[in-house]
């Protein structure tokens, strides 16, 4: 019998647009003789609806043609409802369909931060993925920090800042930053995605831009030293026996990876297997996958490092617990090059759902 598979997407956060192509990806690589694929589309006002092909995703009518849809918290039903009259009050409005599982294709906040996996455990049901403490503390890049802290794997040195110091001039929160850090820095909202949010500051006049900038997008602020190096990425697969991909190398076509070098600009390139010594791709396949367990991770997560110039040293930048799916995305073509089609690899993802709720 075939399983009833719901893939969530768009959803809240500044990586709507991404989720939507990752979805995409996700469902052409599902086979259809093993599973009916439900599409719920999460606009970026919190709406969610039930999108009838994927191809309403890739030419933007599901946000007109969609019904509105909500995942059932109740543990009894396993169930999708649909509204097929807004309007109507009635139960006769509403249909149930029943789920098997949960594919949520969602980057960022509410979907990649543990509300949506939250909701899924309510329902009691399976669900790909990380859980709602790993992708809560994965999501928020100073907790992040603090696990990483315990293993001893080096990372850049930091200063977390909370929005409610940015009123006025800001002088404190500035100072405690200058007097941690040396120019440049890099800031980021801890919660953001994609590269959102994130500037380079060379001076405490970019300094503030850069921390008013990073607190439209969140309430808490990392506050970075900069380092240079190459910047590579490892794929991690699994539960408690998980493994670890090779690795990639991200060549950013601006002066750091921001969300428009990794989205529009055709000269930013990823590299499979990049030209670095064995010691080196064994170190960071082997924290990869110490951070991916630190954090209880499981089903899937892409861990992003440098290698620092000078001293060759591996630095860790970040984790991500669902990361993109895109045609350009790092984690399917790390796989890809270890002989794991995508069609294999959602397949296994799945298959990990299952085994978990067991």
């Amino acid at each position: 019998m075939k399983k009833t598979v719901v893939v969530l997407f768009g959803g809240q956060s500044s990586e709507h647009e991404i989720s939507c192509m990752s979805a995409q990806t996700v469902v052409g690589a599902m086979d259809k003789d093993k599973y009916n694929v439900i599409l719920i589309g999460i606009t970026k006002e919190g709406h969610w609806l039930h999108v009838p092909h994927v191809n309403r995703i890739a030419d933007g009518s599901w946000y007109k043609s969609g019904k509105r849809a909500v995942i059932s918290p109740d543990a009894g039903m396993h169930s999708v409802l649909v509204f097929s009259d807004p309007e109507c009050e009635g139960s006769a409005a509403v249909s149930a369909i029943v789920v098997d599982v949960v594919f949520p294709v969602l980057h960022g906040l509410f979907g990649e931060d543990g509300t949506v996996q939250g909701l899924l455990e309510l329902a009691k049901i399976p669900y790909v993925g990380c859980g709602v403490l790993a992708s809560a503390v994965s999501m928020d890049k100073l907790y992040t920090k603090l696990i990483v802290e315990r293993l001893k794997i080096r990372q850049a040195r930091y200063v977390g800042v909370g929005r409610h110091e940015l009123a006025g001039e800001c002088l404190d929160a500035v100072e405690r930053v200058e007097g941690a850090l040396s120019y440049p820095v890099f800031v980021k909202p801890a919660n953001a995605g994609s590269s959102r949010g994130v500037s380079r500051a060379e001076n405490r006049e970019e300094l503030i831009r850069a921390l008013k900038l990073a607190a439209e997008h969140d309430r808490k602020i990392l506050v970075e030293e900069m380092i240079v190096g190459r910047e590579i990425e490892c794929a991690v697969l699994g539960g408690q026996d998980a493994k670890a991909s090779g690795v990639g190398e991200i060549l950013a076509a601006a002066e750091f990876y921001d969300y428009d070098a990794k989205y529009n600009s055709e000269e930013s390139k990823t590299v499979i297997s990049p030209e670095l010594p064995e010691e080196k791709v064994e170190e960071i396949r082997r924290d990869a996958l110490r951070i991916f367990g630190a954090v209880d991770g499981y089903g899937l997560s892409r861990v992003d490092f440098f290698i620092e110039d000078g001293t060759g040293e591996v630095v860790f930048n970040e984790i991500n617990t669902m990361p993109g799916f895109t045609s350009i995305s790092m984690y399917p073509m790390l796989f890809e090059a270890q002989g794991i089609s995508k069609k294999d690899l959602v397949d296994g993802l799945i298959d990990m759902a299952y085994a978990r709720a067991l």
